[in-house]
């Protein structure tokens, strides 16, 4: 067994066989006595793991619980650094299974053009009023439903999943989705917000990174988040319909906020390259 300097769990030296949950043994270390940048911590540490393939594709994460104990932080720590990693692609959440190890990707999260910054601050923005609507629309539609918007809601599925093996149009079919689950509450007030707010709620109808990246690898994931949501309002499961929801759009902030940074850095690093250029030139021409 090998402990890191950090104070971060033990992970045997041996790898887990594939598709096996990673046991408490793997995940077993002294609590971090930082009080900030503990998610950031968490997500260094399971992703350098993962990267590392001392957690292989296909293995099983521990319970939140488990997590939180051989971590020594909170269930918020636990859930925001695991939404970082999904967001990153490098695990995938099924509610009430857990949480598996993906294959890493190069490249991670698609690039955000910088001049798209601003652009992507009112998405972002949409995403948060999204979360906290959607995610009670969820829970209401998984309780109140009647089989004919069911059968509304897996047709859009179903055209989505179509148009995503096509290279069709997957934005009306998600909006659709969305909108139906909203209908679905009983509350008229949930479908005239989603209304009003249309299909530029769907991220990628504004954001041109979003459109032209492996959009089948992206959509993909999107439609599996969808299928999450589907199953609990089927089963008339609230909770889960209401974690399925929080998971997809969080996922979405999540990938879409750390685009922003990637391109704020960028944007940061032209500037001073630039800046730079300009003081040479300057003190060129007064030698002269």
């Amino acid at each position: 067994m090998v402990q890191t300097t950090a104070g971060n769990p033990l992970v045997s030296d041996a790898p887990a066989e594939a598709g096996s949950a990673a046991g408490p043994a793997a995940f077993v270390g002294r609590p971090r006595q930082r009080a900030r940048g503990l998610a950031h911590g968490l997500v260094e540490d399971l992703g350098e793991k993962i990267r590392s393939q001392s957690l292989r594709p296909g293995d099983k994460l521990p319970t939140e619980s488990a997590i939180m104990q051989a971590y020594g932080v909170s269930r918020t720590v636990v859930r925001e650094a695991l939404s970082k990693l999904q967001a990153g692609g490098l695990v995938e959440t099924l509610h009430g299974v857990g949480t598996f190890v993906l294959q890493p990707r190069p490249g991670g999260v698609f690039r955000l053009d910088p001049g798209e910054i601003a652009a992507s601050v009112d998405v972002l923005a949409v995403l948060e009023l999204r979360i906290s609507l959607e995610t009670e629309s969820a829970g209401l539609a998984a309780s109140r439903r009647t089989d004919e918007q069911l059968v509304a809601m897996r047709q859009a599925l179903d055209d989505f999943e179509h148009n995503v093996t096509i290279a069709g149009d997957t934005v009306a079919p998600d909006f659709r989705f969305h909108l139906q689950i909203a209908q679905s509450t009983g509350n008229p007030y949930f479908a005239d917000i989603m209304r009003h707010l249309g299909t530029t709620i769907i991220p990628r109808t504004r954001i041109s990174a979003i459109r032209i990246q492996d959009g089948g690898a992206y959509l993909s994931r999107v439609n599996r988040e969808h299928e999450e949501i589907y199953a609990a309002i089927a089963r008339r499961d609230p909770e889960s319909a209401r974690a399925a929801m929080r998971i997809h759009l969080t996922n979405s902030r999540e990938r879409l906020r750390m685009a922003q940074e990637a391109a704020q850095q960028q944007k940061a690093k032209a500037e001073g390259a630039g800046a730079g250029k300009d003081g040479g030139a300057g003190a060129a021409s007064s030698d002269n």
